[in-house]
């Protein structure tokens, strides 16, 4: 495939990328090559440390997730895109969790399932590409296989990785969701992205359960985001007064990040919110059935946690919530639900409440 192009075509396609991202509501593209070294031994580190819980996933495919040819044979280039998703103003979100009536849902979260919305505008990507050189190898990938995303994002200049872990953009903060297409097209690569995050630390600080255990180290097994999402368990008592109202997902790292002084809510109507999901009230979301649930979260990521950890999450914020009859007969309502881990977290809300 290097012999097949010349560098004046190489430039000009890869030129075209730019224009094509932006016609198909990327905000931003980058081109790196395969070399992530440096990352796959901050993995390792990462691991060793168990700060992945149970995220097992991230210990298979051995060495295919820092060795993106192994993963996908041939490939030389790693195209990576960036979309924001930010649906309104951040002072709205901080204000949702000093309001502990009412649920707190990941930002992106809220809309159509972001996978979708990425892997369709990525394989339209594709097709362009395909239409000016002719076929070519590639694979389209959205948070949904052994991908160091991140890593490579930031080796294609769409970011760097903040002291939370999170790519950062300067000029438009860290609100935006990564995807990237594999190929064995030897486009020319971009300049990396260099770490501005100098001397702050907001996102260590304010991290409910201190979970950023050091600049750019993340124990998941802290993190509000995997004992919400992941974590198919019981939450840990000690984490749950921590959690306060986020049933799905934790942004304190991100609302508090200087740098999305500049970020500007999207203009994806694919990530506007559904079904009030922004500001709903924990009694409502408490008392959605199982075929209610289904409805509500159709083409939602919420999907993935299932009805019951939903109810075990929301069960948690209700403990937190302040003592009214309302949320004491809400609890009560679910106190011999068919799920142990229901009723387990329904208990320790109501002892929350005792006083009632």
């Amino acid at each position: 495939m290097t012999d097949q192009y010349d560098k004046t075509e190489l430039t000009a396609l890869r030129a075209e990328l730019t224009e094509w991202c932006s016609e198909l509501g990327f905000q931003k593209v980058g081109v790196s090559d395969i070399n992530l070294d440096d990352a796959e031994q901050r993995l390792q580190t990462w691991l060793s440390a168990n700060f992945h819980g149970s995220m097992n996933y991230m210990v298979r495919h051995g060495s295919k997730r820092s060795h993106p040819n192994e993963l996908v044979p041939g490939t030389v280039r790693v195209i990576s895109v960036r979309m924001d998703y930010f649906p309104q103003q951040q002072d709205s979100a901080k204000r949702l969790l000093d309001d502990d009536s009412k649920a707190y849902i990941s930002r992106y979260a809220l809309g159509r399932d972001y996978h979708k919305v990425l892997r369709g505008r990525l394989r339209a990507l594709a097709g362009r590409i395909e239409e000016r050189i002719g076929e070519f190898g590639y694979r389209v990938f959205v948070d949904s296989a052994p991908v160091l995303e991140k890593a490579l994002a930031e080796k294609a200049g769409i970011g760097w990785i903040g002291k939370h872990t999170n790519v950062i953009d300067k000029n438009a903060g860290s609100w935006f969701f990564l995807g990237e297409l594999y190929t064995d097209v030897p486009l020319p690569i971009d300049t990396a992205a260099e770490s501005l995050c100098g001397t702050c630390s907001a996102c260590i600080d304010v991290c409910p359960t201190k979970a950023i255990v050091g600049p750019y180290s993340l124990d998941a097994r802290r993190c509000i985001s995997y004992l919400t999402i992941e974590n198919k368990g019981s939450i840990p008592v000690e984490f749950r007064k921590d959690i306060g109202n986020r049933i799905y997902g934790c942004d304190d790292c991100q609302l508090f990040c200087p740098w999305n002084k500049f970020a500007e809510p999207t203009a994806e109507k694919d990530f506007a919110p559904r079904h009030g999901l922004d500001s709903a009230q924990l009694t409502d979301l408490f008392s959605w059935d199982r075929e209610t649930w289904l409805q509500k979260t159709e083409g939602s990521a919420i999907r993935r946690i299932g009805h019951e950890r939903w109810l075990r999450n929301i069960a948690v914020a209700l403990g937190n919530a302040a003592t009214t009859r309302k949320v004491v007969t809400a609890l009560k309502s679910r106190q011999h639900d068919d799920s142990e881990l229901v009723t387990e977290h329904v208990k320790w809300a109501l002892q929350q409440h005792e006083s009632l």
